[in-house]
């Protein structure tokens, strides 16, 4: 089956979007104004949770398979971090000392500076970021702090493919079930709960709306009325609230609520209206991030964190909208740096695994 390039572009779009907003809502807290950093997730992971939908199908075994293909590629990646971390605090704490180790830290903000930073290895880490509880990787602060999308990525995705396989008559109640739950979350929110039940209630919502329209386009007479819709609640919000409400925008996306959801959804409409109408025929820069996406997200967690250090030392040598599109340029030209070098590891990992796997098996 012929790929569709639409997917590739509309993924490596939405990471792109994912490195800006790690550029400004990280680093940039100490240089980007506000009403900049609420705007930039008007394009976030929703997207991807969408695009998920759109290429899903109800084939468990097939799903089940890229699922932990895809947990040991996390693995590896992790496994690499752990190493990579421990070995800088080793090198660190001999060559410059405690101190001098701690104001290193110091740079991603004063709660991102180690408790204890230890030449011994916190094995306990390593197992806990297998297990998808993500405790912070001192040196590298974005990646853990990005990845909670991973854990509802899995969730959702076992879910949705077991009521694609076992409910296709059904979808659209489970659509109906969880933008209910979804709602009344928000309306009731004493009845909102901790966990992953929220962000699973809306994103699976989404991942199955998603898949109800693969393969369709949405009519040309609707698209007016989807955007007038989405702009007369923008006006009504405006009126009643002012700025301010968007001002505590990212609040609003741990866990989804109808804020931030209400703000995702001018990407999620664009996404469904281009869906078979624009055409990528030709392979690009674009599309290969798309392809080799999961590399990108692992990649500018670190690329993300690296950055801090060019900021802090420019954030009164220029403007801030200079220097936000300087280190947003720099921090694309680190992620697909990083995303290369862990390509090589991944495959170099499974290499491995592939050659214990021969070497284990019985006659």
């Amino acid at each position: 089956m012929k790929r569709d390039l639409y997917i590739d572009f509309a993924k490596g779009f939405a990471t792109l979007a994912i490195i800006f907003i790690h550029t400004v809502f990280w680093s940039g807290q100490f240089y980007v104004p506000t009403e900049m950093r609420v705007l930039s997730l008007l394009i976030d992971v929703p997207l991807f949770y969408a695009l998920s939908g759109l290429t899903s199908g109800g084939n468990v075994e097939k799903t089940l398979y890229r699922l932990l293909k895809l947990q040991i590629t996390f693995m590896i990646f992790v496994t690499f971090l752990f190493f990579l971390d421990y070995l800088f605090k080793v090198f660190g704490l001999n060559v410059f000392g405690l101190e001098l180790m701690k104001d290193f830290y110091s740079t991603f903000g004063a709660k991102y500076v180690p408790q204890n930073i230890s030449d011994v290895p916190q094995w306990q880490n390593l197992g806990n970021w297998y297990l998808h509880q993500y405790t912070n990787a001192d040196t590298f602060p974005v990646v853990m702090g990005s990845f909670w999308y991973l854990k509802v990525y899995f969730i959702l995705t076992v879910f949705g493919v077991l009521i694609l396989r076992f409910f296709p008559k059904h979808i659209n109640w489970f659509i109906g079930v969880c933008f209910g739950l979804t709602l009344l979350f928000n309306l009731l929110p004493h009845y909102y709960p901790t966990g992953q039940v929220g962000y699973v209630a809306f994103y699976l919502g989404l991942f199955l709306a998603a898949h109800q329209l693969k393969g369709k386009k949405i009519p040309t007479k609707w698209i007016p009325v989807l955007y007038g819709i989405l702009a007369i609640i923008l006006i009504i919000l405006f009126w009643n609230y002012g700025k301010d409400i968007f001002l505590k925008m990212n609040k609003a996306k741990f866990p989804p609520k109808l804020l931030y959801i209400f703000w995702s959804c001018f990407s999620l409409v664009t996404l469904f209206v281009l869906y078979n109408r624009l055409k990528i025929t030709k392979e690009s820069f674009i599309t290969y991030i798309g392809k080799n996406a999961i590399f990108f997200y692992f990649a500018q967690g670190m690329s993300s964190s690296l950055v801090y250090f060019l900021v802090v030392p420019l954030q009164d040598a220029m403007p801030w909208w200079i220097l936000m599109i300087l280190i947003y340029l720099i921090n694309i030209v680190l992620a697909v740096l990083i995303a290369e070098v862990l390509k090589k590891l991944d495959a170099a990992g499974w290499k491995i695994l592939e050659f214990l796997r021969k070497k284990t098996a019985s006659a």
